[in-house]
Order: C-alpha cells, then structure tokens, then sequence
C-alpha cells in the first residue's frame, strides 16, 4: 500500500510543525507540503529530518495527489480548506478551535456532496477522549459537577472546545441538568464562571500551559475527580495520526476521535 500523501495547514504554527514532524516519522505517510498565511519561503525543512517541501501561502496551491489535508488553524481556516479541498476530492482532518455549527453543518454536506473522509475533533490527545468516555458513564451517579480547563495565554477561545465537549457528553449522560447553586453574595461578578446544563465551566489563562482539563462530580459526602494534562502537544499526535489514517479509508463526516476508538 502506498504511503498517505500529507498536507498541513498552519505548517508555520507550533501544532502544525508538531504534525508535520509526526507525519515525517510515520513509515506510512508522507509530508508533500505545508500551507501558512505567514509564508515567506516556498519550502520548508523539517525539524531533525532530511524533508524538505513545498511552502504554499494559499489552500488554493494545493494540487493533485494529495490524499489528506490536517488543518491546525482556526475557525475561518477550517472552512476555506472545506470549501476549497473538498471538492477537489482529498480528505480533511480538522483539529482547530472555535468551529462554529455551521462549519460543522457544512463539513457533513460536503463530505456526504464529494464522498471524501472529513473529521473534526475538539481534541486528539488519546487520554481526553476517554476521559469524555467515563464522564458520561459517571455523570447518572452525582448532582453537582464543576469542570476547570487550562491553557496556555494565547489560547483564542473560552471555554476549550474539549471543555464544551466532555460538558455536552456528561449532560448526555446525565440526561438532564446538574445543580449549580448560587452565592447569595457574589463579590467579584462571573465568580462562579460559566454554566452548561448546570455544569460550572471555569477557564484558566496563562503561560508555561499547554491543555489540562479536570472534572469534579458532587454528590452527598463525596466527590469524583476526572482530570487530563496534555504536558506537550507530542501528546496529540497518535490521534491525529490515527484520524488521517481513518478519513482516507472512512468516507462521510465523523466528530471527534472516540468514533475510530470504538467508544
């Protein structure tokens, strides 16, 4: 079987260097370009290896023969590779932030108009997929739940996609509201944070961070913590190297990773 042609979009960022780097070591896959806004050069060699290749500014470069395209950008980025690779037939794994319900809408129409693989997961890091897993199996047993997410200061969006993400699977599987019981006093307004179906959902900012989410489930005399700590951002890479090989093999839109880990 021949090896995965590869494309990065946002190959000049921290996560798309990472990708780029993982792709290069996978024995059955290959870097055949990286794609940034930023883009000065038209190449790029490739942290502690022999590749070096093509440096495009514009999605619209990317020709022929590539089989799947790993955006790591942002929400507007994400859709100018749907609507741009989509219809030229190479699959798209989408792992960047703020994705909006109508990009989510448009990945579905485009995959199901194109027949091509498109995944778009709020999080690839293998331990917060499980983590949403038993969440959703804890959630039925407690009343109160509060849940913290830390990032790193120039994290563009509050709360973390991953943080609405394990909110909606433990509403899930609490199937109703949890209690979230106000301050007669609140000294400082917002103290309490934000609330999804009862759900407390707290966002910490600040450097030396890269992505930990924790959360605590309340119920008479006793407490459950779950908690996930991405230490760097190598912790995402077998899942995204596991969805790039999934949309290649798995036409349709898929959401989030537990879908390829059988949860």
């Amino acid at each position: 079987m021949s090896p995965l042609n590869v494309v990065v979009n946002g190959a000049l960022g921290k996560m798309g260097q990472q990708v780029l780097s993982a792709v290069s070591e996978d024995p059955g896959m290959n870097p055949v370009g990286g794609i940034d806004l930023a883009a000065k050069d038209s190449s790029i060699s490739l942290d502690n290896t022999s590749y070096t290749i093509p440096l495009y500014s514009s999605i619209e470069e990317v020709s022929d023969g590539v089989d799947v395209v790993v955006d790591f950008t942002n929400g507007e980025g994400a859709e100018s590779v749907l609507q741009n690779l989509a219809p030229k037939n190479i699959n798209i794994v989408i792992g960047s932030t703020g994705i909006t319900e109508s990009t989510m809408t448009n990945a579905a129409s485009l995959a199901e108009k194109h027949n091509v693989g498109i995944m778009i997961a709020p999080n690839f890091a293998i331990g917060a997929v499980v983590m949403n897993h038993i969440s959703r199996i804890a959630a039925p047993f407690f009343d109160y739940a509060d849940l913290t997410e830390m990032h790193h200061e120039n994290k563009i969006d509050a709360p973390s996609g991953t943080a609405l993400a394990i909110a909606e699977a433990t509403s899930q599987g609490k199937n109703g509201d949890f209690k979230s019981p106000d301050p007669e006093k609140e000294l400082i307004s917002g103290t309490r944070g934000g609330t999804l179906r009862g759900i407390n959902i707290h966002s910490a900012r600040m450097p030396g961070r890269v992505a930990h989410h924790e959360l605590v489930f309340g119920a008479l005399g006793q407490t459950l913590t779950i908690r996930h700590d991405s230490i760097n951002r190598e912790s995402f890479m077998p899942g995204v190297l596991m969805a790039i090989k999934y949309v290649k093999q798995n036409q349709g839109f898929t959401v989030g990773l537990d879908k390829v880990m059988g949860l």
